[in-house]
C-alpha cells in the first residue's frame, strides 16, 4: 500500500501530527519500534504544561510552548483526560539574583505569555508556606500547569486511530531512501512506501534527518533523574516550584502531580547511550540536595519510586519543524525537548498546516474531535458507582490496592483502541502498578486478565514489550511418567 504520509515515532509529537493529519483526507499511518505509544522519552518526564516565560524570544521553541499552553485546556476537555492550572513559582534565594526574575518576566511578556507577576517574599511564602526561608521573590506564571504525559499521549493516538490512522507497533525503522517521487522505508517488518515522511523519532530524529540530508543536526541524549513520592505528601506545595533556571535547563523542580503525588527532578546530566534510562545514587543524591535549596521539610522518605527520562537535545537548542531543504517531502518534527510536552498540540496544529499547504488537503466533514478516556469508578458518585457495579459487576472487581483500580478499567484498556498489551500498557492507561507497593499485588492478577483476554501465554507476557518477559517456566511442574 501506498500511504499518503508515513509517521516515524508514536510520542507525543507524532501522535499530535497523526491526530492533526486525520482531520484530511490522507491515508495516513505511524509506525513505532516498540510496543505501545509513549515508550519513548513521552513517558518519563516532569508532566509540566510550561507557561512559555523561558524559551527565547522569536524562537520556534517559545512560539510552540505558549501557543501549545493555550490549547491545551480545550484539548484536554475534548480528549477527556485530567489538567489543572496549579501556576508556577520561579524562586530566587540570593538578593543579587533578582535581576534575573525581571529578565525572565521581560522574556515571557514578549514571548506572549499571560498574567506574569514578580512576588515578593512575603507573597511568596503566603502562597507557599514551604518555600524555603531564604526565598526572597519569585516569578508568578499562573498559566502553567500538570498534566498526565501518558494521558495525553495515549488520548492523541486514539482520536487519530478512530479517524483512520494506521498505527504498526513493534516496527523499527531501518533505512530509508526516495525514489523518484515515493519515499521507501524498510523496517524490521517488512517495506513501507509513502509519497512523505514525518519524522517524529525523538532522540533518533537526528539518525533519520542524517540518513537524507547533507546538513547534518545532532541530539544528545540528556539524562533527568527523577523521585515520585506517595499522595500522602502530595500536598507539600500547590504550585509547581522551579528554581532560576541555567543553560543546562530549567533545573530541579518540586510540583504536585495531576494524579496527587509529589515529583522532584529532573537532573540534567548528557549522556551517548539514547537507551540510558538507568537512575543513578549519585543523580538521586543531586537532585534531592538541589530540591531542598528552595522547598523546606521536604518529605523525601516519602518516595515511592524513582526512574529517568531523556530529553532529546539538539546542538542550537532548538525545535527543527518542517521540510528539510535537501530532502523534498522529508518533514522534521526534531529536537522536541522541554517544553516539548506542552508544545506537542501546537506542534502538531503547524506540521499539519504545513502539510495542508504542501499537499492541497481537503478537510473530512465526519471529523471526530473527542475521545472519550477509561471510565474511573472513583470518579463517580456512590449512587453512579454502585449502579454501574450492577451493570457491570467488573467494575466491582479491585485489581490494584494502592490506586483502586478496578478489574472494568483494565478490560477497557485492553479492548478500546491502540489496547494495552503488556503491563506498563495497563499501568499508563489505568494508573494500576503507580501506587505505593509499585505493582507488588497487581501483577499476577493484571497478567491473568491478559492471558484471559488477549489468548497471549504467561511466558509470553512482558512488561513493556521486547525481551522484558516475566515468567521463565512454572516453578511447581511435576513431570508427568
Amino acid at each position: 500500500m501506498l500511504y499518503d504520509v508515513i509517521i516515524i515515532g508514536a510520542g507525543v509529537t507524532g501522535s499530535a501530527v497523526a491526530r492533526e493529519l486525520s482531520r484530511y483526507k490522507l491515508n495516513v499511518c505511524v509506525l513505532e519500534k516498540y510496543e505501545d505509544v509513549c515508550c519513548g522519552t513521552s513517558k518519563a518526564n516532569s508532566a509540566i504544561v510550561h507557561a512559555g516565560f523561558d524559551a527565547a524570544e522569536g524562537s520556534l521553541m517559545a512560539k510552540m510552548n505558549v501557543r501549545g499552553n493555550v490549547m491545551m485546556g480545550d484539548l484536554a476537555r475534548d480528549l477527556d483526560i485530567p489538567f489543572k492550572r496549579n501556576g508556577a513559582l520561579v524562586v530566587c534565594i540570593h538578593e543579587e539574583a533578582k535581576d534575573g526574575l525581571q529578565e525572565l518576566y521581560d522574556r515571557g511578556i514578549a514571548n506572549g505569555v499571560k498574567e506574569l507577576r514578580i512576588l515578593n517574599r512575603e507573597e511568596c511564602l503566603e502562597m507557599e508556606p514551604n518555600l524555603s526561608d531564604n526565598v526572597v521573590a519569585a516569578l508568578y506564571a499562573p498559566t502553567s500547569g500538570i498534566i498526565c504525559p501518558f494521558e495525553l499521549n495515549i488520548a492523541m493516538a486514539e482520536n487519530a486511530a478512530m479517524n483512520g490512522v494506521d498505527f504498526f507497533f513493534n516496527t523499527e525503522v531501518e533505512e530509508l531512501h526516495r525514489d523518484g517521487e515515493i519515499w521507501k522505508l524498510r523496517t524490521n517488518n517488512g517495506e513501507y512506501k509513502t509519497r512523505y515522511v514525518v519524522n517524529a523519532a525523538g532522540l533518533y530524529a537526528d539518525y533519520f534527518h542524517n540518513m537524507v540530508s547533507a546538513k547534518k543536526i545532532h541530539i544528545t541524549p540528556r539524562r533527568g533523574d527523577y523521585c515520585l513520592l506517595d499522595k500522602e505528601v502530595g500536598g507539600h506545595v500547590s504550585c509547581t516550584i522551579f528554581p532560576q533556571p541555567t543553560k543546562l535547563g530549567k533545573g530541579v523542580l518540586v510540583s504536585p502531580t495531576i494524579h496527587g503525588n509529589l515529583i522532584v527532578g529532573p537532573t540534567a546530566v548528557d549522556i551517548e547511550n539514547k537507551e540510558g534510562v538507568n537512575t543513578t545514587a549519585a543523580g538521586i543524591a543531586d537532585l534531592i540536595a538541589k530540591a531542598n535549596d528552595h522547598v523546606r521539610n521536604l518529605p523525601i522518605r516519602k518516595v515511592i519510586t524513582s526512574f529517568a527520562g531523556l530529553r532529546a537535545h539538539e546542538d542550537h537548542h532548538e525545535f527543527i519543524l518542517g521540510e528539510v531543504e535537501d530532502a523534498p517531502h522529508f518533514i522534521d518534527c526534531a529536537g522536541i525537548e522541554s517544553p516539548g510536552l506542552t508544545s506537542s498540540p501546537a506542534i502538531g496544529e503547524y506540521i499539519g498546516g504545513l502539510m495542508k499547504d504542501l499537499m492541497g488537503l481537503e478537510e473530512k466533514e465526519d471529523w471526530i474531535a473527542t475521545r472519550k478516556g477509561v471510565l474511573h469508578p472513583g470518579d463517580l458518585s456512590l449512587e453512579e458507582r454502585n449502579e454501574l457495579i450492577k451493570k457491570n459487576p467488573a467494575y466491582g472487581n479491585i485489581i490494584c490496592r494502592c490506586e483502586y483500580v478496578t478489574e472494568g478499567e483494565i478490560l477497557d484498556a485492553i479492548h478500546r483502541p491502540l489496547g494495552a498489551r503488556s503491563l506498563d500498557g495497563i499501568k499508563r492507561r489505568t494508573r494500576a502498578g503507580m501506587g505505593r507497593c509499585q505493582a507488588g499485588f497487581c501483577t499476577p492478577r493484571s497478567m491473568e486478565i491478559l492471558n484471559r483476554e488477549l489468548g497471549i501465554p504467561y511466558e509470553k507476557l512482558t512488561k513493556l514489550g521486547g525481551r522484558s518477559t516475566l515468567l521463565t517456566g512454572k516453578s511447581k511442574e511435576v513431570e508427568k511418567e
